[in-house]
């Protein structure tokens, strides 16, 4: 082979990796919509099952939700009946009719709750002035009596923003409402940039928490206005990057009592390697990804902001935290791993409990065992001396 001919083919070589590793870099930054991962198989709406593609996922005990395009968009399911090893069958929780229309490509979810109503809670909806504009959010007063118009200015005085993670909406989180309205917290789940909900910034692309956490602040200061004396920040998967920018950079920093972080985002070259070994990228193809997403040049070409991948690693910043913080995290992610959780947990045994998981997956814990979640979060919550139950 001439050495003309080598060239070329390196030529070729290094413009393919570059355009994977282009693609790659907007992909992690670009809102996307819901996308199918299974295949309903068949229902059975005599028996109110289900029958779906088996994957990691659609297997795991507990209960879940499925999102699904026809006369329903979205179904709750319950526990596992059936398991043949290519398909599982689940028990519906939610009626389905005989003559409903159903598409067979779906969403498996672990929301269960999609809307507030369902957790029989009072609660009002608000708006949060951000740097972006008005998010909407949801706020739940601790005080059973406080669901009208007017906040309740009562209570024990904390308050829990709950964080919601990347490609998905503020429902996410309210599973964990209830555990925290049992210990006389007020909750509020919040939306932020680019999510679908709050208006777009500048560039309508994911900062990764480098800029979103500014929504967080903003957040805290809504709360501090409303009667919060002191906050816990609980941040799922990408919200958990979030939570942790605001604990080292907020402006309200001292109303912050800790932090609750479930399958949270601690590095983000940590989630970039692990992402690139499942699709069995070649190595270049990473360096180049987090050189692009981290550069202005490379914001430039993906039409988004360069992101400090640095700042955004605290495990390299543990030195910096300041507040107690509690990690959930399951060994078998499959989408975050744990290993910066635990490196975190190593790093500030002072202020950081880990609680490890095994089977729940990401951002499943409380479907996988709600016992468990809900008694580790509020033994910690009581540890801290932020429960007020009476």
């Amino acid at each position: 082979m001439g050495i003309a001919t080598l060239a070329m083919a390196f030529g070729a070589s290094l413009t393919a990796l570059s355009a994977v590793s282009l693609r790659m870099a907007r992909t992690v930054i670009t809102p996307a919509g819901r996308v199918p991962n299974t295949r309903i198989v068949s229902l059975d709406t005599a028996a109110q099952t289900v029958t779906l593609d088996r994957t990691d996922d659609t297997a795991l005990p507990g209960r879940y939700g499925l999102f699904t395009v026809g006369t329903t968009d979205y179904l709750r399911l319950g526990s596992v009946v059936a398991d043949d090893g290519a398909t599982v069958t689940r028990k519906l929780l939610t009626q389905v009719a005989a003559d409903d229309s159903i598409a067979a490509e779906a969403a498996f979810s672990g929301w269960y709750y999609d809307e507030p109503d369902q957790l029989r809670l009072p609660y009002r909806s608000v708006q949060i002035e951000t740097p972006v504009g008005a998010c909407p959010a949801w706020e739940f007063p601790a005080d059973e009596e406080s669901g009208g118009e007017e906040s309740s200015d009562e209570g024990s005085g904390v308050w829990v923003i709950q964080v919601h993670g990347r490609g998905t909406t503020r429902a996410e989180t309210l599973r964990a409402i209830p555990v925290f309205h049992a210990l006389g917290i007020t909750a509020l789940a919040v939306s932020y940039r680019n999510d679908g909900e709050a208006p777009q910034s500048a560039s309508g692309t994911y900062a990764l928490g480098a800029t979103e956490w500014r929504d967080v602040d903003a957040a805290i200061e809504y709360a501090a206005a409303h009667g919060a004396r002191r906050v816990i920040l609980m941040g799922w998967s990408m919200g958990g990057a979030m939570c942790l920018q605001t604990e080292a950079f907020s402006t309200h920093r001292d109303l912050i009592a800790g932090l609750v972080l479930e399958s949270p985002v601690v590095d983000w070259r940590t989630v970039l390697r692990y992402q690139s070994r499942l699709l069995k990228l070649p190595r270049p193809v990473l360096g180049l990804t987090e050189r692009i997403l981290d550069s202005a040049w490379g914001a430039r070409l993906v039409r988004g902001e360069a992101i400090p991948l640095d700042r955004l690693d605290r495990v390299a910043h543990a030195d910096d935290l300041r507040h107690p913080v509690l990690i959930l995290h399951s060994d078998d992610d499959g989408f975050v791993p744990s290993d910066a959780s635990h490196a975190l947990a190593e790093a500030r045994p002072d202020l950081v409990t880990m609680e490890t998981f095994e089977v729940a997956r990401h951002t499943k814990l409380w479907n996988y065992d709600e016992t468990r979640f809900t008694r580790v979060i509020q033994d910690w919550v009581r540890r801290q001396g932020l429960a007020s139950e009476e």
